[in-house]
């Protein structure tokens, strides 16, 4: 494979992990947002729906693990995204 070749390759990868990130950020804040409204509002079909043993706090305490934890992997997922587009202009250089 050439250099050419590669080059066009990495740079589409970069293009569609920008594309991932962005559809990403936009679903964790309509989501979030969502959360928001359903912790305010407490419906008691949302209880139903996990079981109905559980507790607003559980509840509240398991989107902010979820969220948290959503967070994390979409940071890793910039900070890789932002490596593969350095590199990628490295290539052009070459």
């Amino acid at each position: 494979m050439d250099n050419e070749q590669l080059v066009k390759r990495v740079r589409a990868a970069v293009r569609a992990a920008w594309y991932t990130v962005i559809i990403a950020a936009i679903w964790m804040t309509v989501a979030w947002l969502f959360a928001l409204w359903l912790l305010s509002s407490q419906p008691d079909w949302l209880i139903t729906l996990w079981g109905g043993m559980v507790t607003w706090k559980e509840i509240h305490t398991t989107m902010i693990w979820f969220f948290g934890a959503f967070k994390l992997i979409l940071f890793v997922i910039v900070m890789t995204t932002i490596w593969l587009t350095f590199w990628s202009r490295q290539l052009r250089k070459v």
